[in-house]
């Protein structure tokens, strides 16, 4: 089951690692519409969740550290987060395309920053789900058995 979680655990990483490639689509797609970023909202509302908590459930069977469960759900809480960003960023903009303002240009620019905190979450868990699985193969090694000497 370690190894389940390693794998769930790049993933992961490689999700979120290809929900940034898919923001670059977005930004650079000309004519922008709406269509755009769909990719990138796919994986950012359904994939990256999804495989967080897919990573948690892995690694309580795994018999992880209870921190390092909780660990593996922070990309969904930082998910979360980003949602939060473009609400805040929305109201304050007033949904308006025409005009975005400093204070909303402010707010959204946090999604960027925020997406880093979510890559480095994801980062820091699948560091730590191979520490885990290689510290079982050293604990399941058997230890040669010295017998007394006769």
């Amino acid at each position: 089951m370690r190894r389940v979680f390693v794998v769930l655990a790049g993933l992961l990483f490689l999700a979120i690692l290809v929900q940034f490639y898919f923001a670059a689509v977005g930004a650079f797609d000309r004519p922008q519409d709406d269509d755009s970023f769909a990719l990138h909202s796919v994986t950012g509302m359904m994939i990256i969740p999804l495989l967080s908590i897919l990573t948690a459930v892995a690694a309580a069977l795994a018999r992880a550290p209870g921190r390092l469960i909780g660990m593996s759900l922070a990309p969904l809480g930082l998910v979360v987060v980003q949602v939060l960003i473009i609400v805040v960023g929305n109201v304050i903009t007033g949904g308006s395309d025409e005009d975005t303002g400093p204070a909303g240009l402010f707010v959204l620019g946090l999604h960027a920053v925020n997406a880093l905190f979510v890559m480095g979450a994801a980062g820091a868990v699948l560091r730590r789900a191979r520490a885990f699985a290689a510290e079982k193969s050293t604990v399941d090694t058997p230890q040669p058995t010295v017998s007394p000497a006769a």
